[in-house]
């Protein structure tokens, strides 16, 4: 039996002619589209539209679909505007995984989200740690953008930077490195793996290089504070260093080198159906979150 998110996928690539563009409209990834149209076309054992480098149309047995899908997705949005409309039904469990990386920006959009859904439970863990959404029973979590696992969606909520700071008080007293090899030598306050070991190298724009810490935490707000004593060099979230660099209360090192770009994400498992609760947390964060993350 065909299912109905299989159908809308379908037509939107129909009626779109393009499965980047129909990819857009769903907020989905490209390559998910692609492969459900590969999967419907092998359920059904058909070829349903014919592609070339410059365009896509309809085969017979396409065209014949796209009406029946037509009807049943239109049948389907009709359903799902109708239970929509009763805001206080949404109810049940949310479980997201958030780190101090967030802010408290993503605070306040969860506070308000708690205050419009009374009858959902929010149930947030705060760890720098990356959770394994599958074996930690995590539904949704925030979470500065890496590779991401097969079976996962990730939903952009904002650029960010990883930057190598000091403190003024510790160039002068140990000089700044002008290089990586010079970096080695110097005080380093690092983070830690997953396993809560201490990690013993830094990622740079080239290459990982080993560091010499003399402090370890998986806390960016508690390297920062022994930072801004003079302690070390660490590699921190611009978020959290732009107000101590505008005053001066720290200084770059190594900027070309030791600045990494990337993003926060909202990331959940690409199911064909999440639960209301879920879908009304994911596009509440979706639709706040980037202007408090926003770097002023």
């Amino acid at each position: 039996m065909l299912e109905t998110e299989e159908l809308l996928v379908f037509a939107r690539i129909a009626e779109t002619s393009s499965i980047a563009r129909a990819a857009v409209e769903l907020r989905m990834p490209r390559a998910t589209v692609s492969r459900r149209l590969a999967l419907l076309e092998t359920k059904l054992g058909v070829r349903l539209l014919r592609r070339t480098t410059r365009s896509m149309t309809l085969t017979e047995p396409g065209r014949d679909l796209l009406r029946h899908a037509r009807i049943v997705v239109d049948a389907a949005l009709q359903a799902e505007a109708s239970v929509r409309r009763r805001e206080d039904d949404i109810r049940g469990d949310v479980r997201v995984s958030l780190g101090p990386l967030s802010g408290t920006g993503i605070s306040d959009v969860i506070a308000e989200f708690v205050v419009a859904h009374p009858a959902v439970r929010v149930i947030a863990q705060v760890s720098n740690q990356r959770a394994d959404l599958d074996r930690d029973d995590i539904d949704i979590a925030i979470r500065a953008s890496a590779k991401l696992a097969p079976g996962l969606v990730a939903r952009t909520l904002t650029r960010a930077s990883l930057l190598g700071v000091a403190a003024p008080k510790y160039v002068a007293t140990y000089g700044a490195p002008r290089t990586l090899r010079e970096l080695r030598a110097h005080r380093c306050l690092g983070g830690l793996e997953a396993s809560l070991k201490p990690r013993t190298t830094w990622q740079t724009r080239r290459r990982k290089v080993p560091i010499a810490g003399v402090f370890h935490s998986d806390d960016p707000f508690l390297l920062m504070q022994l930072c801004l004593r003079g302690i070390g060099i660490a590699q921190l979230p611009n978020r959290l260093v732009a107000e101590h660099l505008a005053r001066g209360e720290l200084v770059p090192v190594l900027p070309d080198e030791l600045r990494l770009d990337g993003t926060v994400s909202l990331v959940y498992p690409d199911k064909k159906l999440l639960a209301p609760q879920l879908r009304a947390f994911v596009e509440w964060v979706v639709a706040r979150a980037p202007a408090v993350l926003r770097l002023r």
